[in-house]
């Protein structure tokens, strides 16, 4: 069978499943690389779906929703992990390549597929359980210490559907709410790392310097690349654990491997298999970003160079704070935006176009540098100033002008 293509460019046409900010971000590379991209997306207020000239409306749970996105498509990739296992077979079964395929996404969909397969090759991972009833935590508990870190096996992200618990009681409770669950050791951090890879068909892999992610209520607010202050050795360890975990599961595309840094070990913590919140930065910071390498692995095309730009980037979340409040009273959005244009020309904004409210990921922005300190300082403060229009002293600006 010929490889669809678009008719009007000769050139492939991507389906992504999801309309957020990762499928707006892909858009944009797409673009440059003259590639179609298709976004299925729920509504036409979604972040991509404001951009995309050809989107489809419809939900990721539905199957006749998914045929209709992948007719045509050359392939079919994914904004998030949440489209059902059996939908992915189902795409794939009707002649469409889907990448990631189903075996590699469902170890990024299903935490408990993933540790067991960690199991298996021998990669380190903090200690685990399936657990079902109070006893089975407790008998966790016994061999690992309180508390216990409990997590739904799917559905999570950004903090959701991960607990901490100090008793038997409140794990009784999780678990009469949502079913089996993953119990954790609480490991001893040092801090979160993250290594993001591709992988293509082919076999090739490309790989970016290992980052710090500075999680707050298990949410990320900072990426600071290269991680600073570890050392070569931990750093090509974790590099290299990213590929053979890329290349043991299957994936195809971007791969971000979240990391546990303790005193004396890198544990892998969870896995995207989809570009990622890790990996902004790339955009300016490397000379192939995410979410351009993601469009070549998944197209098989040969992957481009992740080399850094510059010797520090550092990408600080815009989240949604006092500024999205519905009794803010402040300079609006646009005001906001002049002002941080004006006083960090150097600092990137991308800002996604979604509606404001408190806690969600509006946009980032991105500063590039020599001096770890300085760079982090100008990307925070902008960020907050976006977020909160509060403005850090050691930047203030008269806002009346």
């Amino acid at each position: 069978m010929a490889t669809p293509l678009d008719p009007r460019t000769g050139l492939p046409v991507v389906a992504m499943v999801g309309g957020g900010q990762l499928a707006r971000m892909t858009h944009q590379a797409a673009i440059a690389l003259g590639q179609s991209l298709r976004v299925l997306s729920t509504g036409p207020d979604e972040s991509a779906a404001l951009v995309a000239a050809d989107v489809r409306l419809g939900d990721h749970r539905d199957l006749e929703a998914l045929l209709a996105a992948a007719d045509g498509a050359t392939v079919v990739t994914f904004d998030h992990e949440h489209v059902p296992t059996e939908h992915l077979h189902a795409l794939e079964a009707a002649g469409h390549r889907v990448a990631p395929g189903p075996e590699a996404l469902v170890h990024a969909q299903d935490k408990l597929v993933l540790r067991r397969a960690l199991a298996a090759s021998g990669e380190p991972q903090p200690a685990w359980a399936e657990v079902g009833s109070g006893a089975d935590v407790e008998r966790f508990a016994a061999a690992h210490g309180w508390p216990v870190v409990l997590k739904t096996p799917r559905g999570g992200y950004d903090g959701k559907g991960v607990f901490v618990v100090d008793g038997v009681a409140a794990a009784v409770d999780l678990l009469e709410r949502h079913g089996t669950l993953l119990a954790e050791e609480r490991v001893p951090l040092v801090r979160e790392l993250a290594a993001v890879v591709a992988r293509s068909p082919f076999g090739q892999v490309a790989v970016w310097p290992v980052v710090e992610t500075v999680q707050r209520d298990g949410v990320c607010h900072e990426v600071l690349a290269p991680a600073p202050g570890l050392d070569e050795a931990t750093a090509t360890a974790a590099q290299e654990l990213a590929v053979r975990v890329a290349a043991q599961v299957g994936v195809v595309g971007v791969l971000a491997v979240e990391l546990f840094q303790t005193a004396d070990a890198v544990l892998v913590n969870e896995l995207a298999m989809r570009p990622h919140n890790s990996g902004h930065w790339t955009i300016e910071g490397a000379r192939t970003s995410q979410f351009e390498q993601h469009l070549r692995a998944v197209l098989d095309y040969p992957l481009g160079s992740t080399a850094m730009t510059a010797p520090v980037v550092v990408m600080a979340n815009v989240l949604g704070g006092r500024a999205a409040g519905e009794d803010w009273t402040g300079p609006g959005l646009d005001e906001r935006v002049h002002h941080l244009m004006a006083h960090w020309p150097d600092v990137k904004l991308h800002w996604y176009g979604k509606g404001q409210r408190p806690g969600r990921k509006l946009g980032h922005v991105t500063a590039l540098g020599e001096d770890l300190e300085a760079v982090r300082a100008r990307a925070v403060a902008a960020a907050r100033y976006l977020a909160d229009g509060e403005i850090d002293p050691a930047f203030a600006f008269d806002t009346e002008h």
